[in-house]
């Protein structure tokens, strides 16, 4: 029979995984299927069960049930040298004795190759360091040791790249450019990654379909945009980005619209994006999304009056307002610093206003914090 860990191509498949530590059950009946060929993302904050979730395909942990399988072939009970499966971990792992060129040609050997060098100078040249080949991984910066890394990984031309917290040791502007450099590296080898992050930009720019995970489970997968945009609940709404979100009950329908009381004001909301059983809602705007006007001037669509701004902060590309309701909750507006709107100061009388199709709305039962204060560090 051939071995998995060069036969098996195909969709990753989790089936009721789960995995108990005595009573704690750190991954809870998960199933979910990553297509051959995606970038895939696992996000979530510290404890979210994202780690282990990885450590279970990569072989290193033992589901309490469930299956793993990758296209026809299960392989839950394989040991992780049999399985297609290569990982880059957060500290790279690179053998501080061996050269760049042996470290990447360290598995081919392994494998009994003789010939390595075609396939080590085609990934040294992919990650766009064949200079680099003659020198030991202390010379090298971070970003060019994780780049060693994903290379080291690819050359195997493993079935499943998995990638936990990949970047988490660079500094920020250099792990925005290595965000952009794994996306384009998956695309031109079209293998399928796992990327385990709890920072939500990164899972943003570079996956294809991220699942947020909360307590075990899945809390919500889509796309990037799909999971921002129109989030299904507050933990997802609040974990991506930050949400305003206002207590309300839902009074008439308009066509395609909900019509919302709020506290005595009436927004609407689209029908095919408001995620409530009954009437009771949280209903929900992204602060980028409102449009901030002196009390004396107004637009068309949603519209909140009555704000008077108490907190001004200038971060360059925008402004960002807190302005407090009548109702007394503080509304967040994020409103770009392009000459749109000439800066207004603390103490002004406001009006907010928004396209009715950007707001969303939750189930008034769940915890309008839910997401907003987890600690989003790595497991």
């Amino acid at each position: 029979m051939a071995d998995a860990s060069t036969s098996a191509k195909g969709d990753l498949k989790l089936t009721n995984l789960t995995k108990s530590y005595g009573e704690f059950k750190a991954v809870d009946d998960l199933s979910l299927v990553i297509p051959e060929g995606s970038f895939f993302a696992l996000l979530g904050p510290s404890g979210c069960g994202k780690t282990t979730t990885l450590r279970m395909i990569a072989g290193l942990e033992e589901p309490t049930s469930g299956k793993i399988s990758i296209g026809a072939t299960d392989i839950t009970d394989k040991r992780p040298y049999q399985r297609p499966v290569n990982t880059v971990f957060q500290n790279y792992a690179l053998f501080p004795h061996l050269t760049i060129f042996e470290n990447i040609a360290f598995g081919l050997r392994r494998r009994g190759i003789k010939d390595v060098k075609e396939q080590v100078d085609k990934v040294l040249n992919l990650v766009e360091l064949p200079h680099l080949a003659d020198r030991k991984p202390t010379q090298l910066s971070g970003g060019q040791q994780q780049r060693i890394a994903v290379a080291r990984a690819i050359v195997n031309r493993p079935a499943l790249l998995l990638l936990d917290e990949p970047l988490g040791a660079l500094d920020l502007k250099l792990r925005r450019q290595m965000q952009i450099e794994l996306k384009w590296i998956q695309t031109e080898v079209g293998l399928t990654f796992v990327h385990v992050t709890h920072d939500q930009e990164e899972a943003m720019t570079m996956a294809d379909t991220i699942a947020v995970m909360n307590e075990g489970r899945i809390e919500q997968m889509g796309s990037p945009a799909e999971l921002y945009d129109n989030p299904k609940t507050a933990f997802v709404a609040n974990f991506l980005g930050q949400s305003n979100l206002i207590e309300g009950s839902i009074v008439d329908s308009d066509g395609d619209y909900h019509v919302v009381d709020l506290h005595g004001q009436k927004a609407k909301v689209l029908k095919s994006r408001t995620h409530s059983k009954n009437n009771s809602v949280l209903y929900a705007i992204r602060p980028e999304k409102l449009r901030i006007d002196l009390d004396n001037q107004s637009r068309p669509g949603n519209r909140f009056t009555g704000g008077r701004i108490v907190d001004v902060s200038y971060i360059g590309v925008s402004t960002q307002y807190q302005v407090e309701m009548p109702w007394k909750q503080e509304i967040m507006v994020f409103e770009q610093n392009d000459d749109g709107v000439p800066p207004l100061d603390k103490g002004d009388e406001v009006t907010l206003s928004w396209e009715p199709s950007f707001s969303f709305a939750l189930d008034g039962a769940q915890d309008a914090t839910a997401g907003s204060e987890v600690n989003p560090e790595e497991e």
